[in-house]
Formats: structure tokens, C-alpha cells, sequence
């Protein structure tokens, strides 16, 4: 059986050429998300103080989506020129208390 039947070839071929353009797509993807993380690294730079920029470190480490959700609501402030200067702690404190979702107060009642 040296013979390989072409059929069988042309679709491992095809499957090939398949997941050769997936990979292709995933990586064009992943250099796209870095380049976009980079400017975003790089306009929060820019954006806020050394200490401010800490704040947000660990936040980041205990609470990712608030982290995120700060960081692109001081980006589009930035972008659209309603953020005075550079963001200090203080104002990041403030910021921070604004952005975390509300807890809810639960009460148990015995009766």
C-alpha cells in the first residue's frame, strides 16, 4: 500500500491550507491587541501620575474589569480633552470610588 489514495491527500491538503490561514488569522489578531494594549500603556503614561499608576497596578491585580473599565473611561476623556492634567492619586481614589459597582446591602429578618 504505497500508494496513497488522492482523495485522502487532497483533503489533508485542504485541511492543512485550513488551519495554516487560522493560525495566521490568531496571530494577526494577538499583534493587534498588543499594539492596541501598548498605545493604551502608553497614553495612560501620560495620563497619570507615578502614584496614580500604582493605584491602578493593584487594582488591576484584585479587580481586572474595574481596572479596565477606568482605564478606557481616562482614555476617552483624554481623547476628548475633558481631563485637565495629569490624574494624581487623590483624583484616582475618587475615580475609583465612582467606577466600583454598588454592593448590595442584604438584611436577614427573623421572625
Amino acid at each position: 500500500m504505497s500508494d496513497e489514495d488522492p482523495e485522502l491527500e487532497a483533503l489533508r491538503q485542504r485541511r492543512f491550507a485550513q488551519l495554516q490561514a487560522a493560525n495566521e488569522q490568531e496571530a494577526a489578531y494577538s499583534k493587534q491587541a498588543e499594539e492596541l494594549d501598548a498605545q493604551k500603556r502608553a497614553v495612560l503614561r501620560t495620563v497619570l501620575s507615578p502614584e496614580a499608576r500604582e493605584r491602578l497596578a493593584r487594582v488591576k491585580l484584585a479587580y481586572p474589569d474595574v481596572a479596565s473599565s477606568l482605564e478606557n473611561q481616562l482614555i476617552a476623556l483624554h481623547q476628548s480633552g475633558r481631563l485637565p492634567g495629569p490624574v494624581n492619586d487623590e483624583t484616582m481614589k475618587r475615580l475609583l470610588v465612582q467606577v466600583q459597582p454598588k454592593k448590595r446591602d442584604i438584611q436577614i429578618v427573623r421572625k
